[in-house]
């Protein structure tokens, strides 16, 4: 677990409050702020969104949260989106075809559809209204990785995201399997476009089981061979970039994977064999079990309860393997009622929980690669987790342990003071901070320390509190007086390192 949060923006000041706040504020975040997220609506929010907002927090508590997330559960009829809509327009490149991509753009090989990608899928985590359903986008592009930006994909990475992940994040994975297994993207990445017959190549036959399915411990190498047997024929056309069966490099004869067997008489029935093949993984009970527990996972604990994870998984097979009614019975369960404190940020989520709180709103269009989003882009790479930056096929790490490091953390804060010194995302716009500070003044600092924490949704402890007085040099009853220094040239300091703390780490 992290702890000792509450040095980053204590760094921009002197050593010796470093030393005295960062001391005081160590604690594990599960410890810290069990309190802080005891809030059934806004422990739903912090799990199921990139980060509660006061807006959110509000109408999900007007709506209620069995009915705001049925909504969330199918975005698309009962989640309005115009203005996130509108913004996409800012990218239509994202609509351009294989073929557009080359024709279009002058130099081969050009990235720059890619960025457009990273900078929509930045924007849609931090500003669309259907937060479930970017959460579980985001969850996929994890586990159906293609590394982005990349050389191999530079023409087809975008319509991997919108024909393969998007179109199928919430339906059913039996169906987003059989699509990632004919997209250029994934056939390139994993090198199947380059397999024949006479020369099989195991790299995706052997991931689909490992990381897409079944996972490790349920097949043999056996089963591996047989499997890119299985996968041949399936490829790309040069000439387009279009995905391209191809009966010449199909290999003919009895498959076996485990316990699913094909005859495979003809090369030209290759790809239905494929189809029998692919669904067999995506419904076998190893897959379901896999599948609920990367998602317990992500949304309940590192180390989820078996009891929800057996549920998960029979949903899954019930619903035969439709994800929205999963993540239906995850959400409503007692187990994730009870994982308060339980889940830590990752970087990622850090980064937009931080701009979705301090209430930054798109910017006016601006010149080509020359956006906030992009600068957001290059920031969390910073941080060791840019949007689809993982290279291997297995994902991101999904669990506190592995984002621990020290350059990381500071990283981070310095994001932080960043955002709230307005000196980073510069003009994308933002409520003054002034305006954080209640009228009339509180009479004392810890009056003003608590309530520039419940603008951030979290609640400190008495010890964090007083802790964070002592910062801005004042007892926690000190009389707070009007042109302060925390309520002018510091409070950027003081409201960043409670963006620091193990409270606003925990989700």
């Amino acid at each position: 677990m992290l702890t000792g949060l509450g040095g980053g923006t204590v760094l921009a000041m002197s050593a010796a409050a470093s030393s005295a706040s960062a001391a005081t504020l160590a604690t594990t975040p599960t410890l810290a702020v069990a309190m802080t997220t005891s809030d059934p609506v806004l422990h739903l929010l912090r799990r199921a969104t990139f980060g509660p907002t006061p807006a959110l927090l509000a109408e999900v508590r007007a709506a209620g949260t069995t009915a705001w997330l049925d909504a969330q559960l199918a975005p698309l009829t009962k989640v309005p989106d115009t203005a996130m809509d509108a913004m996409m327009s800012r990218w239509p490149r994202l609509g351009w075809k294989t073929w557009e991509v080359r024709e279009r753009l002058t130099q081969f090989g050009s990235w720059d559809v890619m960025y457009d990608l990273l900078e929509a899928h930045l924007a849609r985590a931090l500003f669309s209204r259907r937060q479930v359903f970017e959460t579980t986008v985001d969850f996929w592009t994890n586990h159906l990785v293609v590394p982005v930006p990349s050389s191999e994909v530079w023409d087809s990475a975008h319509l991997f995201q919108r024909d393969v992940i998007r179109k199928h994040a919430l339906g059913k994975y039996s169906d987003m399997l059989n699509a990632a297994a004919r997209h250029p993207s994934m056939l390139k990445v994993l090198d199947n476009s380059d397999s024949h017959k006479k020369a099989p190549n195991e790299n995706y036959g052997r991931e689909l089981l490992e990381l897409h399915t079944v996972g490790v411990g349920n097949y043999t190498e056996a089963d591996v061979k047989q499997s890119a047997l299985a996968l041949t024929g399936l490829s790309v056309d040069s000439e387009s970039g279009l995905y391209s069966y191809k009966p010449q490099r199909r290999f003919v004869g009895a498959v076996k994977v485990m316990g699913w067997t094909h005859a495979n008489t003809s090369p030209e029935g290759g790809d239905a064999v494929a189809t029998s093949y692919l669904n067999y993984l995506a419904t076998h009970p190893a897959t379901a079990n896999r599948i609920a527990t990367k998602l317990a996972i992500r949304y309940v604990s590192d180390a989820p309860p078996a009891t929800l994870v057996s549920k998960l998984a029979q949903a899954y097979l019930a619903n035969g393997t439709a994800i929205a009614p999963v993540l239906r019975v995850l959400f409503l369960s007692p187990e994730f009622a009870a994982s308060i404190g339980q889940k830590v940020r990752t970087p990622y989520e850090d980064a937009l929980a931080s701009v979705r709180i301090m209430g930054l709103t798109p910017e006016p269009v601006p010149a080509p690669g020359q956006s906030e989003l992009r600068s957001l882009l290059w920031l969390t790479g910073t941080f060791g987790q840019a949007p689809m930056g993982w290279p291997a096929p297995n994902g991101y790490p999904d669990v506190a342990a592995a984002w621990g490091g020290a350059s990381g953390m500071v990283n981070r804060w310095n994001f932080h003071l960043g955002l709230t010194g307005n000196w980073s995302l510069k003009t994308m716009a933002r409520p003054d901070l002034t305006t954080w500070v209640p009228s009339p003044l509180p009479t004392t600092y810890a009056a003003l320390v608590d309530a520039l924490a419940a603008k951030l949704l979290i609640t400190l402890s008495t010890t964090q509190r007083d802790a964070i007085c002592r910062f801005v040099d004042h007892a926690p009853t000190d009389a707070l007086k009007a042109g302060a220094a925390a309520v002018t040239w510091r409070l950027p300091y003081l409201v960043a390192l409670m963006l620091d703390s193990p409270n606003f780490a925990t989700r």
